[in-house]
């Protein structure tokens, strides 16, 4: 839709209403301007983002007696509204947790069991919700699933695919192409622009199971510690200062903080299988 929008929104001398025949788009929804979020919205949604990082299986109704417990009064119904916009979701099995656009195609997942052991033999990607001081963000970010390393990433204000394609090309282009590609079912990664592009590499596609959100865990947790260590600590107040701070802790990740997993190594230092340092006992 948003490159609709932006076909609608040209100078073209063609008159706004055919060029929404033409696009199969409603007048309505072409002259529709969005309200922004008040403060109120915005505080919520912080408070959502965090109860959500700590209790991830915490559906609308939990979260909202979480935000009571808070003493924050709110109805389910704004709630599960905010969340979805957020593009949140409670982490537990269930069918359809991930919905993908009509007519995309679901792979298999490919990992189960599957020894992975060296750096490009696997990456994984997903896409967050980043408040900020006034409104939030969306971001993207590809892994090396073996070493952590964080490859690229994106960010932007809508959740378009074409922010992943990007942040894909650039790691391709930097690292080569990996074995194997996992993602979740979302629109964003089924799309056949998405997973053209894996094809056009040789990439084996990957995807998780319905409700299986554990199948991409690594870049679970690269989420809270986005957020726990960088974002909640700087109330970012533009897009500006947001890629400028991510692009300072993304460094601070790959190159200096150790995972107890990589034997304490970083994820440079592994990705690069570069010897481990000697540390004191």
């Amino acid at each position: 839709m948003s490159k609709r929008r932006a076909q609608i929104h040209t100078s073209d001398p063609l008159p706004k209403t055919r060029r929404c025949e033409l696009l199969a788009v409603a007048r309505s929804t072409a002259y529709y301007k969005p309200e922004p979020l008040c403060e109120q919205d915005l505080m919520l949604m912080r408070l959502i983002d965090e109860i959500h990082l700590q209790y991830p299986f915490h559906g609308s109704r939990r979260i909202r007696d979480e935000l009571e417990d808070r003493g924050h009064v709110v109805n389910r119904k704004k709630v599960r509204r905010l969340m979805r916009q957020m593009g949140l979701q409670a982490l537990y099995p269930r069918r359809r947790t991930s919905q993908p656009g009509k007519g995309h195609k679901i792979y298999p997942y490919l990992l189960r069991d599957l020894v992975i052991d060296r750096p490009n033999q696997v990456w994984a990607t997903d896409i967050c919700h980043i408040p900020m001081t006034k409104g939030f963000m969306y971001l993207v970010a590809i892994m090396d699933w073996h070493s952590r390393r964080v490859l690229s990433w994106r960010v932007s204000n809508t959740l378009d695919t074409h922010l992943c394609i990007e942040a894909l090309q650039e790691a391709i282009q930097r690292f080569g192409a990996p074995e194997i590609f996992n993602t979740d079912q979302g629109t964003q990664f089924t799309s056949e622009a998405f997973t053209g592009t894996l094809k056009a590499h040789d990439i084996a596609i990957s995807m998780d199971g319905k409700g299986r959100w554990v199948d991409n865990v690594f870049v679970e947790r690269l989420w809270r510690s986005v957020k726990y260590e960088d974002v909640y600590l700087r109330a970012y107040e533009t897009p500006a200062d947001l890629r400028k701070g991510l692009t300072r802790y993304f460094q601070f990740y790959n190159t200096r903080r150790r995972h107890s997993t990589l034997d304490r190594r970083t994820p440079d230092a592994v990705y690069f299988n570069q010897t481990a340092p000697k540390l004191a006992a």
